[in-house]
């Protein structure tokens, strides 16, 4: 292409690589690089080689890379013309546990279509990200408008432990003006979105002890606090009676004005017909703005085969998604307090961090947003994007802004409100994806004309 190509000639031009590209992206889906499951670390390093040699085909120059015993990430790069930007793009090619295969409508790791969705494991997150990074690519061939850097990542579903080390080890490789980082979604079918912020999280066990053993109920019930009935006070401490996070000291923040329909939150969150929400103000500061507590697993006796028995000790794992605006620091000292002034009787606690990752707030002004939004409103026919919060965490996408902070990171991904990442079914829709992909080519071809 001698010249810069118009909407259309991209338009025309993504359509001719979709059919490859999804073969491509089947192809992958296939590879169960599942990296929880260290029994399957040969199939993560087969999808780190794949990868490579998809981009390896559209002329980049390719590795493999580890960092600290981690797994196996791809960097790849190919030029652009002389004093053009840099843009990074980033997805990852692990996914999570397939969990129960009898849960799946078709087989997890035998891409399938029905209904306009292609499903299985990683068709959506985030094999799908890697894939329209690749069509991008193979859009303009040796015409690109802006140099790239691809760094494919292979543990991001399990904490990106050594992504700290590789960007150190890395760094000038991966420098860039813009980084894309396409492991979110969108707002709805037919309206795409750009990330501004995203909750953190903070993990703990908690566990409390009344007894140096289990005794009989009935000869000491009445008398001696047993164990579950002790961690049940403290686990109801943490919300108020409208069910709010009731420890002090979290922050809360401001979300951005976007309704979210009553009707649309109850299909997509699955709620039965008569439950209520819990907590106070608008929906999406409920979601994304505010922090959110959850008991996730519980040790304790179960019911078929209980006996008469004051439990001794009992254990539940909370999960605190944390606002924009606060740090796990301050979130683990606030939550650690709270559950040494609430643990009734005088019963032992022991407080154990698990995990963290800290929550995010992007600045979403700049040039490179301005490429951004009139490529994605330009790939949905007119249809400006939302900046959206999300209630999960990306823990990296802080880590990448403090390694980069000159760069303008922008957070875009292929799913939607029904894709059902880590869930079963997973699936892409496949007509957002088209849309996905156009909007890449747009913005890469804005960013060059910058």
């Amino acid at each position: 292409m001698a010249h810069p190509p118009s909407s259309d000639q991209l338009r025309t031009r993504v359509a001719e690589v979709l059919p490859g590209i999804r073969r491509d992206l089947e192809d992958l889906v296939r590879i169960e690089s599942v990296s929880a499951d260290p029994a399957r670390s040969g199939e993560v390093q087969r999808s780190a080689e794949a990868v490579r040699a998809l981009f390896e085909a559209e002329g980049c120059r390719t590795e493999v890379v580890t960092a600290s015993g981690g797994a196996p990430a791809v960097i790849a790069h190919k030029p652009g013309p002389a004093r053009s930007p840099t843009v990074l793009l980033y997805a990852h090619h692990d996914v999570q546990p397939e969990n129960d295969h009898a849960e799946w409508d078709s087989p997890p790791f035998e891409p399938t279509e029905r209904d306009g969705r292609l499903y299985g494991r990683g068709a959506a997150d985030d094999k799908a990200g890697i894939v329209a990074h690749l069509a991008a690519l193979r859009v303009f061939g040796d015409d690109l408008p802006v140099g790239v850097t691809l760094f494919i990542e292979g543990e991001e579903e399990v904490g990106s432990d050594t992504l700290v080390d590789l960007l150190k080890e890395h760094h000038e490789r991966l420098a860039a003006d813009v980084i894309v980082i396409a492991d979110s979604g969108n707002w709805d079918i037919g309206v795409p979105a750009l990330t501004t912020s995203l909750r953190g999280l903070v993990r703990a066990d908690v566990e409390v002890r009344t007894l140096t053993h289990a005794v009989h109920s009935g000869m000491w019930g009445g008398l001696v606090p047993d164990a579950l009935m002790a961690l049940s006070r403290l686990l109801t401490s943490l919300h108020d009676d409208a069910g709010n996070v009731a420890v002090a000291g979290l922050h809360h923040g401001p979300a951005a004005d976007v309704v979210y329909p009553e009707e649309r939150l109850r299909a997509e969150s699955g709620a039965l017909p008569g439950v209520h929400w819990v907590g106070d103000g608008s929906a999406v500061e409920r979601l994304w703005t505010r922090p959110a507590l959850t008991v996730t697993g519980l040790d304790a006796p179960q019911v078929d085969g209980a006996s008469n028995t004051l439990v001794a000790a009992a254990r539940a794992k909370l999960s605190l998604r944390i606002a924009p605006g606060d740090t796990t620091a301050n979130a683990v000292e606030c939550l650690r307090r709270h559950c040494e002034q609430h643990v009734p009787w005088g019963a032992d606690l022991t407080f154990t961090v698990v995990d963290t990752g800290e929550a995010t707030r992007i600045d979403a002004s700049g040039p490179a947003y301005d490429a951004a939004r009139r490529a994605f409103a330009e790939a949905w026919d007119g249809t400006e994007p939302v900046d959206m919060g999300v209630g999960g965490s990306i823990p990296f996408i802080a880590e990448f802004l403090e390694a980069f902070p000159e760069a303008s990171v922008l957070v875009t991904g292929v799913e939607d409100p029904d894709t059902r990442a880590h869930g079963a079914n997973e699936g892409l829709h496949l007509a957002e994806f088209e849309r996905v992909v156009l909007a890449e080519a747009l913005l890469l071809a804005g960013l060059g004309a910058e």
